[in-house]
């Protein structure tokens, strides 16, 4: 098992490798291809390469742009197989830190809790992976207010790390019902960058496919760096128009970094 294992992470790790220098290699054509489009003087730095690069372009075919990345990889069962989501907390989590994760649980469909105890996060990783587990979420405190978040994906990652502000739990809302278990539709808004959309597939793939008439809504809102996590549902008040209804909780997400392999 553990041969096994270090032999995909060597080869991960390695197919990573090939895939920074594929990158770096369609980036120096992309620039020799836009200097000669343009007409203009070729990058200082790129004239003892230029006519290897130039004569490469000319088996370059259209409509295979860019490098595949190793996110297809790491996601490769996306949209086939529903995620398996493990929410646990901190060590020694207040009351309302338990509270929260048994909330965030509630927005992963079929996600599992796990009670942390005084297991070390490595330990924790193990038995994910050993039962299954694609991704592994654990929520952080500061003084009873819930204030991190950690994304693992399992089994090499990568793992995102987000701090919490502004924290409304479906706890603090009076006679607010039970929540919806259906798949939900994602929104997901700002995320234009190569980074923005690193994390929106990080933040995405958490969730299965939704149905067509599924009528709950989560929206990711990035605005200046701050993600706005909304859950809402829906029902149509006539032919027209639609009415929403938040059902909590709700957060802003900030990101702090990203490490392209499991800590842990």
């Amino acid at each position: 098992m553990l041969r096994r294992e270090a032999r995909q992470r060597r080869e991960y790790l390695y197919r990573k490798a090939q895939e920074e220098k594929l990158r770096t290699l369609q980036e120096k054509k992309e620039k020799i291809k836009k200097a000669l489009d343009e007409n203009c003087l070729i990058p200082t730095e790129l004239r003892k390469e230029a006519l290897v690069l130039q004569k490469e372009l000319e088996f370059d075919d259209g409509g295979g742009e860019g490098v595949t990345s190793h996110v297809d990889d790491e996601y490769r069962w996306a949209g086939v197989e529903d995620p398996r989501i493990m929410v646990t907390t901190s060590r020694d989590p207040s009351s309302r830190l338990k509270m929260f994760a048994k909330e965030i649980k509630l927005v992963f469909p079929g996600a599992q809790r796990m009670n942390r105890g005084r297991h070390e996060m490595g330990a924790l990783v193990r038995a994910c992976k050993a039962n299954g587990v694609t991704d592994l979420l654990i929520v952080h405190e500061h003084r009873g207010v819930p204030d991190g978040l950690i994304v693992s994906h399992l089994p090499f990652g990568p793992t995102a790390y987000f701090t919490l502000c502004n924290v409304v739990m479906r706890h603090d809302i009076p006679d607010i019902g039970t929540m919806s278990e259906a798949h939900p539709h994602l929104i997901f808004h700002n995320f234009t960058s190569r980074l923005g959309q690193r994390v929106s597939s990080i933040l995405k793939y958490l969730f299965p496919v939704p149905k067509e008439d599924s009528k709950r809504v989560i929206t990711f809102a990035n605005q200046e760096d701050y993600i706005s996590f909304r859950h809402h549902v829906y029902k149509k008040s006539d032919h027209r128009n639609v009415e929403l209804t938040e059902v909590g909780p709700r957060f802003e997400m900030k990101y702090v970094r990203l490490a392209l392999e499991k800590d842990g």
